[in-house]
């Protein structure tokens, strides 16, 4: 692993439900799904040494990740992108479907940006390139764990601007979404939302609380009717809230 990798940065991910924070007084339940046996464990023993995170278990392939995910699970699952019998962008959409409160950190070599979007689609709310730092990988589990995204800072400025360059081709105007009877403060929230600013951030910027901040994006999803941080993102840049 490179001793000097990007910092990740939190970014909203798309298509997975509204966040739903796990509670604090018990453990961060985390499965860990990687079939390269030498680097899953690995990441076994840094999490193990964790105060607050529980390894519940470790798989090797697709396949046996849900298998475990159903029967234990888990809070947060890291899961490798590629691997045989069943890839971690199919798994994905399973687990979530059995296990409904689970978030999702994606591993991955690949800086391709279509390996980025099918993680999100897939409803990752985490993407990791494997050079990443392997300190780096309790806080992204901590932050996917309170509701939040965590995403390599290079991948997010990509995502960023794919959003920004698709507002620009949509030139006709019922192209652009009317947006809906939001206050001013959640337009405030909205905008940085879309900057790629997690809660705290935002909170700053406001002088406002984490929480009241939460409170705020939940009223967005419901009022813009949608299901992500993400997709609350992609609405705002389109109807030109933010632009490149």
């Amino acid at each position: 692993m490179s001793p000097h990798p990007p910092s990740p940065a939190p970014f909203p991910a798309t298509d997975a439900p509204a966040p739903v924070d796990i509670p604090q007084t018990r453990p961060i339940r985390v499965l860990v799904v990687d079939d390269h046996a030498l680097f899953r464990r690995g990441l076994v023993s840094v999490l193990d040494d964790e105060e607050g995170i529980d390894v519940v278990d470790e798989a090797g392939d697709g396949e046996e990740a849900v298998r475990l995910a159903i029967e234990l699970r888990p809070d947060v699952v890291l899961m490798d992108v590629m691997m045989p019998h069943s890839s971690g962008i199919d798994a994905c959409p399973r687990i979530r479907e059995a296990v409904p409160h689970a978030k999702f950190v994606m591993l991955t070599m690949s800086d391709e940006e279509s390996d980025l979007f099918d993680a999100l689609k897939a409803g990752a709310t985490g993407y990791l390139l494997k050079e990443i730092s392997v300190t780096e990988v309790p806080r992204a589990v901590r932050t996917i764990a309170e509701g939040q995204s965590f995403i390599n800072s290079a991948m997010a400025t990509k995502l960023i601007g794919e959003f920004a360059e698709l507002a620009k081709q949509e030139s006709s105007p019922p192209s652009r979404p009317a947006m809906p009877d939001l206050t001013p403060r959640e337009t405030e929230v909205l905008k940085l939302l879309a900057r790629s600013l997690n809660n705290r951030e935002i909170g700053e910027r406001l002088f406002i609380t984490e929480n009241t901040v939460k409170n705020h994006v939940r009223n967005i999803l419901e009022k813009l009717q949608v299901h992500s941080r993400t997709e609350a993102a992609i609405y705002a840049v389109r109807a030109e809230y933010v632009k490149n």
